[in-house]
């Protein structure tokens, strides 16, 4: 029995040897299965995938920014175009540490630039395209010229254009056009998914960031085929860039011209132009103004930002989308709560006085002695205060606010660049009972001075320049609402969503205008009575600023009276002496700019 154990054992393990080849053959089949599956994965169902991410890591684009659209005037005047800039270029990984002395030499002989510049410029590094050094920029023509005739002597080097933008005329229409800069990393992460790169520049304010996507194109660059090591083989191509598109506003170049010129030796204040037809902005000005030029540098340095940003006279700031005490311009808006509420209707006749005291305070008229029994043709042509004092505190602050927003105030015009714009200020009871925005509910009551300070434009009542011209427009075009525009395109803006008739009187509506025409006639406005020139109405208005500051000068008009075409908002900020003193000539000029034009 002893010697049957190891026979048995032995059969086992001989039974076990033999089982073996099965188990390897299983195990090379089971790899061999997956590896083919793997293979059949990888080049039938993901190939064309893999092949994609393959193509992207030997090929890489030197990006080649798109050139903009033109900003052009209604007349197809250039306000804004790209200009180029031709700038020397070094492709690193073409060219040793050994042989880089001898092209620097070359280059810096045939373009004549200075050896320790290259050298500088070398020592930066590459870009934000990843590829290439920028040696020089802004090369004049003739240096383009001769490195081109001898482009094939430098496979390392090149000559390529970068687009910036300009502004032939400097700082006309500076807070409308807008300006471009390059964009951010933060921005890059959002808008490279729709064709941005991270050397792009984007509109920031104006025409040019609310029409971006319209002017700004398609990028192209050049293709280069590259190795595992990263290194540059050869140049596959360009694909060219794709060019924005032309954008033609609705500014005209002459009145622009005149609304700059008409600011020129002003502190500070606006000039509106529109059509009353249907909304279109023949000049919008504003004074400190900058240039846009300088977000087009392509090196600017600390001191230079913060003394345009920092400024204490705020260039950046648009002052015809800012709001301001409108001062006498506003009376207009009182005559119409007046009317519509049917408290005082068109043919009142109210007695003036040297002041009327409401609360604790005696508001006086600006003549000192009042103007007699009026109504309101001769209140806006006098310009009397206490006429429209009785009127205001007669209907209260609902009727005053409901007629302030039928004409647009508190509220944003609807134009395209409309996110730098104020909306204002109508101060009414309900306002003050909240806080007026600033207090705990139930602590800043409406009280009666209030009422009167409202009713002539003044401390609770705060609107932009643009504001005032919409408004005007409704008594210019016969009671409708506009929307002010900068760009027309396809849009049918004398459609009744763009041109709402305004719900009020006939009666109040004539009675306005002829009003605002006894203005110009023989009243405060006299001054534009001029010899062969279009009947005008309008407004003139001095603003005590609630802010503390001097006082502001306001003149609002429109002509022809009879047909009006367009209407004018001249705002002289800080500017005490009257609105026919200093804002009435500036309307002239925009005027007078107007009639040429429309003469010839």
């Amino acid at each position: 029995m002893s010697g049957s154990r190891p026979l048995g054992g032995a059969n086992q393990r001989h039974s076990g040897l033999g089982q073996q080849p099965k188990v390897f053959l299983a195990l090379v089949l089971l790899f061999s299965g997956a590896m083919v599956a793997r293979l059949i994965w990888l080049q039938l169902l993901e190939g064309a995938r893999y092949r994609e991410l393959a193509d992207e890591n030997r090929i890489r684009l030197v990006p080649r920014s798109p050139i903009r659209g033109r900003l052009l005037d209604r007349q197809g005047r250039v306000l804004a175009s790209s200009k180029l800039s031709y700038n020397l270029y070094l492709q690193p990984r073409l060219v040793s540490d050994v042989n880089w002395p001898g092209l620097r030499d070359s280059l810096s002989q045939l373009l004549n630039l200075p050896k320790q510049d290259l050298d500088q410029r070398r020592r930066q590094g590459v870009g934000t395209d990843g590829y290439r050094i920028t040696l020089a920029t802004d090369l004049k023509p003739e240096q383009v010229l001769r490195f081109r005739e001898q482009a094939r002597s430098f496979e390392a080097a090149q000559v390529d254009v970068d687009v910036l933008r300009h502004y032939p005329h400097g700082t006309l229409a500076a807070h409308v056009l807008g300006y471009t800069q390059p964009i951010t990393e933060k921005e890059f992460k959002t808008l490279a998914d729709q064709g941005y790169e991270i050397r792009d520049r984007i509109g920031r304010i104006g025409v040019e960031a609310a029409y971006e996507p319209h002017l700004r194109g398609k990028w192209g660059g050049q293709m280069l085929e590259v190795n595992a090591m990263g290194e540059v083989q050869r140049s596959l191509g360009d694909k060219p860039s794709q060019a924005g598109k032309d954008l033609l506003l609705t500014l005209d170049l002459d009145l622009q011209l005149a609304a700059e010129k008409a600011l020129e030796d002003k502190p500070g204040g606006a000039v509106v132009a529109l059509d009353p037809r249907n909304g279109a902005i023949r000049a919008m000005a504003s004074r400190p103004a900058f240039d846009p030029n300088f977000f087009s540098k392509l090196f600017t340095t600390q001191k230079e930002y913060d003394k345009l940003f920092a400024s204490s006279s705020k260039p950046l700031l648009s002052r015809a989308m800012n709001a301001y005490d409108p001062g006498s311009t506003w009376k207009p808006v009182t005559s119409m709560a007046g009317m519509e509420s049917g408290k005082f209707l068109p043919d009142v006749r109210l007695k003036t006085a040297a002041c009327i005291t409401y609360g604790g305070h005696c508001f006086p008229d600006h003549n000192g002695v009042g103007f007699g029994t009026i109504g309101y043709e001769d209140a806006l042509r006098f310009s009397s205060n206490t006429f429209f004092y009785q009127v205001g505190v007669g209907v209260g602050s609902k009727a005053l606010y409901e007629a302030a927003i039928k004409l647009g105030f508190d509220a944003r015009t609807g134009i395209e660049i409309g996110y730098e714009e104020s909306k204002g200020l109508v101060g009414h009871q309900a306002w003050a009972a909240k806080g007026r925005g600033w207090a705990e509910a139930g602590t800043t009551p409406w009280i009666p001075e209030d009422m009167a300070s409202a009713s002539i434009g003044q401390s609770v009542v705060q609107i932009t320049p643009l504001q005032l011209a919409r408004a005007y427009a409704v008594f210019a075009n016969g009671g409708f609402l506009v929307t002010p525009h900068l760009a027309d395109g396809a849009i049918d803006w004398t459609s009744s969503q763009r041109r709402i008739k305004v719900d009020i009187k006939p009666s109040t509506l004539a009675t306005i205008r002829r009003g605002l025409r006894k203005v110009v006639q023989d009243g405060t406005g006299s001054g534009l009575n001029l010899p062969n020139f279009p009947q005008v109405a309008g407004k003139t208005g001095t603003a005590e600023d609630s802010t503390g500051g001097s006082d502001h000068a306001w003149f609002a008009c429109f002509a022809p009276y009879q047909s009006a075409e367009i209407v004018v908002v001249a705002f002289a900020q800080n500017t005490p002496g009257g609105g026919s003193v200093h804002a009435l000539p500036m309307a002239r000029q925009v005027l007078q700019a107007w009639n040429r034009t429309r003469s010839s």
